[in-house]
Formats: structure tokens, sequence, C-alpha cells
């Protein structure tokens, strides 16, 4: 049997949800979100089952946990669209309009939010997320 942490880094590898809170948590500050400050709970369903991801922000002070409670933006979405969004694969903002993101509550928290999710593959946007995730 592997070490725990050895299977934790696997699951991290294989999941793009678990990559990119983990990274955000890690970093503990976000220079893109220092004008942010609020909750966002991220409902990220799959079939019957739905995984709930908290962030928390003071202006650009970042802590992250798996608990569900109140918040004051709601995102809700399936958990592989939201895969493809941490891994620059789909828009945001683009979503929202098309209902595949649902966002209830304080919307510009969300707006500002959305700057830390990558660019698609090749863009500038995606290569500063690359650059901050690997200090």
């Amino acid at each position: 049997m592997p070490p725990a942490s050895a299977t934790r880094s696997k699951r991290t590898a294989d999941d793009p949800t678990q990559e990119f809170f983990g990274g955000l948590a890690a970093r503990g500050h976000e220079p893109l979100l220092e004008s942010a400050s609020g909750s966002i709970r991220f409902d990220l369903t799959d079939g019957k089952r739905v995984d709930h991801w908290v962030v928390k922000l003071k202006k650009g002070a970042v802590a992250v946990s798996q608990k569900d409670g109140r918040a004051d933006a709601t995102v809700t979405t399936d958990r592989a669209f939201f895969d493809r969004l941490t891994q620059g694969r789909e828009n945001v903002m683009a979503a929202t309009l098309r209902g595949v993101v649902n966002v209830k509550g304080d919307l510009g928290l969300m707006l500002t939010f959305q700057r830390i999710f990558p660019g698609p593959p090749g863009s500038q946007r995606r290569a500063r997320t690359a650059a901050r995730r690997s200090r």
C-alpha cells in the first residue's frame, strides 16, 4: 500500500478541482483578489452527489474549506464542467450566460474571482496563472 502522501499526490494530479482549490489554499494570498472580501461557495454536482468548496477572501488573503455553509455568492455547476474551468478549457462568464454555471448572491465577487481561472491553452493569461501557481 502506498504512503498516504503518495495517494494524495496521485489523487490531486488526477483531480483538476482538487488541484485548483489545493493550490489556492497553499498560496494563502492571491494578488489578483486583493480588491475582494467575502465568501464564495462552489456546489459541484456529480449525479446525486454534491461537493462543497468554500473560499473565503479578505483583500487577497485566501482560505479554502470543504464545508457546506452560508456564503456571499454561491456557484453551482457540474463537477466535470468545473474541472474544465480549472484547466482553462472553458470560460466561467460564457458558461454563466449559457446557463451552465449558476451564480446566486454577490455576482461582483464572482466576477473578481474569475480572474484566477487559467485562460485557454497558449494564452498569456494561462502563462501568468501557471507562473503564479509555481511560486
